[in-house]
């Protein structure tokens, strides 16, 4: 089996290729080929070497696509983009990433099903900012998509050339809209939503974070093992119980900034709340208030997709595997 990760250098791609490394059979049968391709040279574990290939090349590049997709994956995650805050900042960088290199991969898939029998299962990373204000309390799966920035309304284009292009038989595609993933490892990154995951991070490590926003913002999370556990579910599900309607909604915990607050008070005390610093800032303020808060996602459920239910979890997951079992 061959499998091609785009965006493999983000974290996401990276926990899915160590994923592989310990599951070789994650997907119901042996991956005797890997391709990792992103902007930035992908990290290969040891016990994958021997059949991977790493790439660094842009999606949006003149003739990229076509020449990943000449060898033929026969399963291909498209984790590939701009986060929110920097699509929102660069509009063009935005769209040449986000829809103009997710066009071009749909479209590389097409004409080499045209010249050959060439039909690959693609997994492709949606997001809740798919969706906008007005909606309700709690959004659920039938609910249209309206996004208030530019990386929401990318996301929403490519959800529908995925359903369309899955229609017309040029691929079999899953479209899996990501609650925002916290913790996430690693430095902070230009997504406007990374304090949801920095107001954790950095304290359980000793070192100060700034919330730039009320405690009383609600919003929809997952952690990135639950995020893992999507895109495998999506690659091995039978999509006949899918349908038309190719993309789903993640299961997620709904919580407001304050319960993140008192999980780590619970977890590393006093000590490490203190270290969260209160900065208003007007633009994250903005953004975030034209995000979901809440989903009834009971047909991803339903269809086996499964997340945490308390910020205690969340918390676990990151300890367990980033920091080792211990903290600060």
């Amino acid at each position: 089996m061959h499998v091609m990760i785009l965006g493999a250098a983000g974290m996401v791609g990276r926990k899915l290729v160590e994923k592989i490394a310990r599951e070789p059979l994650a997907f119901g049968r042996p991956v005797t080929r890997l391709t990792l391709a992103d902007a930035f040279q992908p990290p290969v574990p040891e016990a994958l070497q021997p059949v991977s290939t790493a790439l660094t090349i842009d999606l949006a590049g003149a003739g990229a696509a076509d020449r990943l997709i000449e060898s033929r994956p026969d399963l291909v995650f498209h984790l590939a983009a701009i986060v929110s805050g920097e699509a929102e900042a660069d509009f063009d960088k935005g769209y040449a990433v986000n829809l103009d290199g997710t066009r071009a991969l749909f479209d590389a898939i097409r004409k080499l099903g045209l010249a050959s029998a060439y039909v690959p299962r693609l997994v492709f990373a949606s997001s809740i900012a798919v969706f906008g204000t007005p909606f309700p309390e709690i959004i659920p799966d039938e609910f249209f998509t309206t996004p208030l920035t530019s990386y929401g309304t990318q996301k929403a284009i490519a959800e529908l050339l995925l359903a369309d292009y899955s229609r017309r038989g040029i691929f079999d595609g899953i479209g899996i809209r990501l609650p925002t993933i916290t913790v996430r490892p690693g430095a902070p990154n230009k997504a406007a939503s990374g304090f949801f995951s920095n107001i954790l991070r950095e304290p359980l490590v000793g070192k100060e974070a700034i919330l730039p926003v009320s405690d009383g913002v609600r919003h929809w999370f997952a952690s990135p093992r639950a995020a893992v556990g999507f895109f495998v579910h999506a690659a091995t599900i039978d999509t006949a119980r899918i349908g038309a309607r190719r993309n789903l909604t993640m299961p997620g915990l709904s919580a407001l900034v304050s319960e993140e607050i008192e999980a780590l008070r619970r977890v590393a005390g006093d000590k490490a709340v203190a270290l969260i610093k209160r900065v208003p800032d007007p633009v994250i303020e903005r953004i975030v208030a034209g995000w979901p808060t809440q989903f009834d996602a009971t047909r991803a459920s339903s269809l086996g997709f499964k997340a945490e239910t308390s910020f205690d979890e969340i918390l676990q997951v990151h300890i367990e595997d980033e920091l080792g079992g211990r903290f600060a």
